[in-house]
């Protein structure tokens, strides 16, 4: 007898369909499993055998084929566990054909009979969404595929519940999405003293999705200050959410509730270019693609390998990244706020009023060559970040909370919003020429620091976003030469 249970093929962000095919008939009792499986899908054979067993179920004795179509696509994870299980029982009988037909099933199996959950079940949602499929999935799984509106998806906690629903023996009922999350501690910026330029950088840098380096000597608060900027950002629209939630769902990082705060991301500087960029046979988001509409941190920036930096340089312009592999070539959203951190020079000392560095002037060149011309030539805003003396840090005084800061991002950004659709730091040609409209005498500044500072074309247009930025926080209509000054105090030559 043939039974037919529809799944998917996680590739990527996608879910590809799969027609789990399992044929019972006479002969001597084998298994053989079809349809290029990795290993994990392999090994389903003895999961499914050991949880049949255990939950009281028969496995047939005869002649087993399972075939995972389209046999062309290489098919990995241990999600197909769930519908090679239900293709078997129905297969024998135990469940009706009928009753499998309006479903799409994924689920890992324990040998106890127990459901596991399996990562990507937004994609999945998305994908039964696509065919006007239900889902049945693990419960865990079935709460995370239910924040896509519009798809029922059912939670079994073990394989004879999944049975017994199929068999109209029991109502799993609906899964509902887990929402009522505590928030996260909003990190105020009033814990870091001091700093008043490296606030009002990281002010800028919030408001119009501007890309920040900050120098400074190690204890100078470069981190204290990176960390408190997801709170600054605008909060994630429910589409944008959906969009960081599936991304993290499809790398197998746990899901509870839509992802609502910009996410931060913080790699080690010996992480791999598949870990930044995203990869592996069928690849997967890497961390550029976690940080999506959010920022991507990266301390010691000069240790990171010149290959993982060189990496950066097409999603910081394109906000996507495209990992090509001879299976399959995919495409992830990449539209993050990077902040990266350095110390002036090997020691962490130069420039110190204090500690005196001990690094010849070669020393402090190669480890600033470390940075190519064109990857720091992406930073639209270059801001030294001081240590301060015990003396300073105690008699500092309070600066501006979070929440402050965040009304003025917020209320500059409506102004993006409305004037273009996007942040100032999504400009470009033509459309940054026809919003940025500075005042003669902000050109006449412009053309004077591009002639005296060599500034590229690309330099001279981030200035000219960064002090449309600025004039938006002062609810400025035009770019004033205010505002161009202030721009250039951010282009810091290391």
């Amino acid at each position: 007898m043939l039974a037919q249970v529809r799944s998917y093929a996680l590739l990527g962000l996608d879910a590809i369909p799969v027609t789990v095919e399992v044929d019972v008939s006479p002969g001597l009792p084998t298994y053989a499993l079809v349809g290029l499986p990795d290993k994990a899908v392999e090994e389903s054979r003895e999961r499914v055998r050991a949880a049949l067993k255990n939950a009281g179920f028969p496995y047939p004795q005869a002649r087993v084929v399972v075939n995972l179509a389209p046999a062309e696509l290489r098919k990995e994870g241990s999600h197909f566990d769930l519908p090679i299980a239900l293709g078997l029982l129905a297969a024998q009988g135990v469940v009706p054909l009928e009753a499998l037909s309006p479903f799409a099933v994924a689920g890992e199996l324990g040998l106890d009979g127990s459901l596991r959950p399996v990562p990507g079940a937004v994609n999945l949602a998305l994908g039964a969404l696509r065919e006007g499929k239900k889902l049945l999935l693990p419960l865990e799984s079935a709460k995370e595929a239910a924040l896509v509106e519009g798809v029922a998806a059912h939670g079994a906690k073990t394989l004879e519940e999944a049975v017994a629903f199929l068999r109209g023996e029991k109502d799993l009922g609906e899964a509902v999405p887990e929402e009522g999350l505590e928030a996260l501690e909003v990190l105020d910026l009033r814990d870091v003293k001091g700093q008043a330029k490296a606030k009002r950088a990281l002010e800028i840098a919030a408001a119009g999705f501007h890309h920040l380096l900050m120098v400074g000597s190690p204890g100078s608060g470069k981190t204290m200050l990176a960390r408190r900027l997801p709170f600054l950002l605008p909060p994630l629209s429910r589409e944008e959410a959906l969009e960081v939630t599936r991304i993290h769902s499809a790398a197998g990082k746990p899901v509870r509730g839509l992802i609502r705060t910009p996410p931060f991301r913080a790699p080690h500087h010996t992480v791999s270019y598949a870990g930044l960029i995203g990869g592996g046979a069928i690849p997967k988001p890497g961390e550029v693609s976690l940080a999506h509409r959010g920022v991507l941190f990266l301390d010691e920036f000069p240790e990171f390998s010149r290959e993982v930096l060189e990496a950066l340089r097409q999603p910081l312009e394109d906000g996507v990244v495209t990992v090509a592999r001879a299976r399959a070539s995919l495409t992830f959203p990449a539209r993050f706020l990077l902040v990266a951190a350095m110390n002036p020079c090997p020691c962490g000392w130069h420039g110190d009023p204090e500690r005196p560095c001990t690094c010849t002037p070669a020393a402090q060149k190669r480890y600033a060559g470390r940075i190519s011309g064109p990857l720091l030539d992406r930073f639209d805003l270059v801001v030294e970040v001081p240590r301060l003396t015990p003396k300073e840090l105690v008699h500092a005084p309070e600066g501006e909370p979070t929440e402050a800061v965040r009304t003025r991002v917020l209320r500059a950004r409506e102004r993006m919003l409305a004037r273009q659709g996007k942040p100032n730091g999504e400009l470009a040609g033509r459309a940054l020429r026809e919003h940025a409209r500075p005042t003669p005498p902000a050109e006449a500044l412009l053309q004077e620091a591009a002639k005296r500072m060599l500034l590229s074309a690309r330099s001279y247009d981030r200035i000219l976003r960064v002090a449309r930025t600025v004039a938006d926080l002062m609810g400025a209509e035009r770019v004033e030469e205010a505002h161009v000054a202030e721009a250039l105090a951010y282009r810091r030559s290391l």
